[in-house]
């Protein structure tokens, strides 16, 4: 096969097929599917990965239609489309990278009469070699340990107010803590009945993408599990308002809050999450009931991201479980793979950022926290995750600098299935010294 080539830019139609991996059905029995030759669906630079593509109709091989495909690395599309013979055997496809990163096979079937359907198959290539597009900026430690100190000099002001909780064995309440800015940490802490008789670990649990309040039910599972338990809602909104609160907060002042105040390190919006972790992490340490030793930080998508952040930020932070990360490698595409939700730099018509973002993104960059966490970590990964890429996962979970442990799921998109939470909370009992 010919190596390669590339052409800039996925269409956004591409992008969202990467989500389709396995079978697909046809109006009728007609499936589609595509599968490599290897479970793990990972190789080394130089292997060849080879896809077998099938067609059936209610279980019978199809041998009428056509077949066509083309390779991708989730940005640019790597080899175009090519035309298959459609066999009744299975059509294979073998591909080698050059480099490492994850490449998506999109296959898609045309019948003799009806609509074209597409399935998509992805495998990385010495997948943990895979590096950051960019280094962590000089200044990083400096900018983050002056942000630190600024809050430090925030006197903590907290509000804890009973809320009726799930467990009887368990209290919870609603917290408000103040931070900087106007947002204030604003969550559920709840703990063991009778809490003062022993020492607790603690655990923070950190929310996906969105506008909504906090959960009571994760704070109230932490603390069923011997543990004081604080999750807190990403935007320091109040908890527990009807859902048209949110929503009107979704539509006016939070409605790209991803994007908000890009362009300097100083006003870019995850600058006052990740502040919050920390001012979070300053409650649960100042509990006369917490043991001392362990903190562990749990989220998933951006909540993924803002675990690795605080394992980087805070060192009293001793494990993460992070799943499917977000805010990672915004700087992907400096060295061509693709960078992570939330796609913060844009960049023109030719290929080229705005330099501004680029640079401000760095200080936000959940990679680059990565490489100071020392943390006990465990990471799950999508194959199928086109909205936090998997090069742009193990960028990060390359330079954790502790423990660690991935969940490498290769039929999956983005997703925080029961069996990964299920394996994050068995993760964070095990973690506790």
């Amino acid at each position: 096969m010919p190596m390669p080539f590339r052409t800039r830019c996925l269409p956004t139609g591409v992008c969202a097929l990467l989500l389709l991996v396995a079978a697909v059905d046809l109006p009728s029995a007609v499936k589609l599917t595509v599968e490599p030759d290897r479970k793990t669906s990972l190789y080394a630079v130089g292997e060849t990965a080879t896809f077998t593509v099938r067609v059936t109709d209610d279980g019978r091989p199809v041998s009428t239609g056509s077949l066509s495909y083309i390779v991708n690395n989730f940005l640019d599309i790597l080899v175009p489309r090519s035309q298959l013979e459609l066999s009744a055997k299975g059509t294979t496809i073998p591909f080698k990278s050059t480099k490492a990163q994850f490449l998506s096979c999109v296959v898609t079937y045309s019948p003799a009469t009806g609509k074209p359907v597409t399935a998509a198959s992805s495998v990385g290539f010495s997948a943990l070699k895979i590096k950051p597009g960019l280094p962590v900026p000089d200044d990083f430690d400096q900018f983050w340990k002056a942000q630190k100190e600024s809050l430090a000099r925030e006197k903590m002001q907290v509000e804890m107010t009973p809320v009726t909780s799930t467990d009887p064995q368990v209290e919870s309440f609603d917290l408000q803590v103040s931070c900087l800015g106007d947002a204030p940490v604003s969550g559920y802490y709840s703990r063991p009945l009778r809490s003062s008789e022993k020492k607790h670990p603690a655990i923070l649990w950190v929310h996906g993408a969105g506008v909504r309040g906090s959960s009571l039910g994760n704070s109230v599972n932490g603390a069923r599990e011997g543990m004081l338990s604080l999750d807190i809602n990403a935007h320091g909104l109040p908890n527990g308002k009807p859902k048209e609160f949110y929503a009107k907060q979704a539509r006016g002042p939070l409605a790209n809050y991803r994007h908000a105040g890009r362009e300097s390190r100083d006003t870019i919006y995850f600058r006052g999450m990740y502040l919050r972790i920390v001012r979070a992490i300053d409650f649960l340490a100042a509990q006369p009931q917490w043991d001392g030793r362990n903190v562990i930080v749990i989220g998933h998508s951006q909540g993924g991201g803002q675990a690795l952040a605080a394992g980087g930020i805070d060192q009293r932070v001793t494990a993460i479980a992070t799943g499917v990360p977000a805010l990672c490698d915004h700087g992907g595409r400096e060295t061509g793979q693709i960078n992570g939700w939330p796609k913060i730099v844009p960049y023109d018509g030719n290929g080229q950022p705005n330099k501004k973002v680029l640079q401000a993104s760095r200080y936000i960059d959940a990679v680059n926290f990565a490489s100071r966490c020392k943390a006990k970590a465990i990471m799950s990964v999508g194959f199928a995750d086109s909205v936090c890429p998997p090069s742009s996962c193990y960028a990060a979970f390359n330079l954790l600098q502790g423990e660690k442990t991935i969940i490498n799921e290769p039929k999956m998109g983005h997703a925080a299935p029961a069996h990964i939470k299920k394996a994050f909370l068995e993760f964070a009992k095990r973690s506790v010294k």
